[in-house]
């Protein structure tokens, strides 16, 4: 099931007594707990029969003492264990009274309690026994990471959702600025809003002055300057960023051109160059600038600058660097090494 297949039969009051939410991206995971705290029960309720615990703050022990509990003047009770990644039993299962005493609490759980289990930035392991039994009495939701070519669509069914218009352009930007953070870009589309109606369509420059893109000094417009070998422009853009680490963080900008420059050499493997969009994963208006780039970057080229990508990474956190070099001079000798 997804996040939002969930959220639905929770809003169709369709309950299990128990939800394991694990995985990578913590965004889905937030998604469907904040939704279970905030409206499985009303205010009333919640003084008696609402229970939040923290994992490193708590013990399996403690959180099922919670959840044997029935509820008072409700038909059920909740119980939500944030951060439950942090919990002992999450990190290691023996074979001793306590295992087994967890274990047989979920092989048949309380019907009357609804226990959540958040468990984040990792995958919860498969082959415990506590997994298994989870998997007969109630729901796990496995949430992994968005990959960076599906982004855009992401974005703009996030935006479509909350009932907003966004150019494909304006999309793209966020998309390769903001990273695969999901609830980091939430986060910034939502502030974004704030400041527009909803008759407003997201463009780059609404994108830009409210999320602190610099218009002329980003990732973005590096990767063009680059496309076309414009050397002062890559300069100026470097010499920006080497004065605003904060807001462009080296690795941020090298993973960015890591995932472009892969980008161009899957174009120029391309059988069909007609199907460029849909194989790398861009908008169909992006194609030009990868014909332009494969253009002015041979394969043997598009190589070479992969692997000065990653030299050049270890050097900016402090492997195989020699003297003390920051990042900005790191990025200006990498960049003149890619276009020369």
């Amino acid at each position: 099931m997804t996040a939002a297949e969930i959220i639905k039969d929770l809003k169709a009051r369709k309950f299990k007594p128990v939800y394991l939410l694990h995985g990578e991206e913590s965004y889905y995971i937030d998604e469907v707990t904040d939704y279970i705290e905030d409206k499985l029960l009303n205010d009333a309720e919640k003084g008696f029969n609402q229970t939040v615990l923290y994992g490193k703050d708590t013990d399996m022990a403690t959180v099922l003492g919670a959840a044997k509990r029935y509820p008072m003047m409700s038909e059920f009770q909740v119980v939500i264990v944030k951060e439950a990644q942090d919990l002992k039993w999450a990190k290691e299962e023996g074979n001793s009274k306590e295992a087994e005493f967890v274990l047989n609490y979920f092989e048949k759980p309380l019907p009357s309690t609804i226990l959540v289990l958040a468990f984040k930035y990792a995958n919860f392991d498969k082959r415990k026994k506590i997994y298994k039994a989870i998997s007969k009495s109630g729901l796990i939701f496995q949430s992994d990471p968005v990959r960076d070519y599906k982004l855009v669509p992401w974005i703009e069914d996030f935006v479509k959702d909350k009932g907003y218009k966004i150019d494909p352009q304006a999309s793209a930007l966020m998309a390769e600025y903001l990273g695969t953070d999901l609830s980091k870009i939430a986060n910034e589309i939502e502030k974004l809003m704030l400041n527009i109606s909803k008759e407003v369509t997201i463009n780059t420059d609404l994108v830009q002055k409210n999320i602190g893109i610099s218009k002329e000094y980003n990732v973005f417009e590096l990767q063009k300057a680059l496309a076309i070998r414009d050397v002062l422009k890559c300069n100026r853009i470097i010499t920006y960023f080497a004065n605003n680490p904060k807001a462009n963080p080296t690795v941020m900008v090298l993973a960015n051109l890591a995932g472009y420059f892969t980008k161009i050499l899957r174009y120029h493997y391309l059988q069909n160059k007609a199907e460029a969009a849909s194989a790398l994963g861009i908008p169909p208006f992006f194609v030009k600038d990868y014909e332009v780039a494969a253009r002015n970057y041979n394969t043997g080229k598009v190589f070479q600058i992969i692997g000065l990508l990653r030299e050049y990474d270890l050097k900016s956190k402090g492997l195989d660097s020699s003297g003390n070099v920051n990042d900005g001079e790191l990025l200006k000798e990498l960049i003149f090494k890619m276009i020369h």
